[in-house]
């Protein structure tokens, strides 16, 4: 059964002692049972980023993306785990070519998470992250740090320039979404 105190006393223990790599087995294990994840935190009603933990060392989160959601390119300049337990979540990677003098990025490649599938996260991955389908998606999204207090950049969807990362308007962006699903 999928206990959230356990649970993050597992990504505490792991993510002290090996990092990313343990954290993964922590979070697959978890969302091989999705069924357990949703008696314990309840079916998706609405998009938002629930912290279930947070410290300088480690960050938790309960994310619902809302239907066809899409989120600017970002860093997180530390590691993640995502491991998805219900609906899906489409990444497309980035990379900062040394060729462009204005420091655009440019689509490094792509990757589709499904419900059951958990991904590690390098602390230099460049990634957006749309939820391609019409309903809610739930994911448990770990971080290497406090998420928060770090310093984060994310990219101009227009123009893919660098600029510094607003928490004010990825949280509106969760909002926005819970309003059109409410009005559909």
């Amino acid at each position: 059964m999928f206990a959230p105190d356990r649970f993050i006393a597992e990504c505490r223990e792991t993510g002290g002692a090996s990092g990313p790599s343990g954290v993964l087995e922590v979070v697959s294990s978890a969302v091989a049972a999705p069924t357990e994840i949703l008696h314990a935190l309840g079916e998706p009603r609405r998009a938002g980023v629930n912290v279930l933990y947070r410290s300088p060392e480690l960050t938790i989160f309960n994310l619902i993306w809302g239907p066809r959601m899409c989120q600017l390119p970002h860093d997180h300049r530390m590691w993640a785990v995502i491991g998805i337990y219900t609906g899906r979540e489409d990444n497309i990677f980035w990379r900062r070519p040394a060729s462009d003098p204005a420091g655009r990025i440019e689509a490094a490649g792509a990757k589709a998470l499904y419900e059951r599938e958990a991904v590690p996260l390098g602390r230099d991955i460049i990634h957006s992250v749309i939820n391609p389908i019409g309903r809610l998606t739930g994911a448990i999204h770990v971080y290497g740090g406090d998420f928060f207090a770090a310093t984060h950049s994310q990219w101009d969807p227009e123009r893919l320039l660098e600029e510094p990362y607003d928490v004010k308007r990825l949280l509106a962006l969760f909002e926005e979404s819970n309003r059109l699903h409410a009005s559909a």
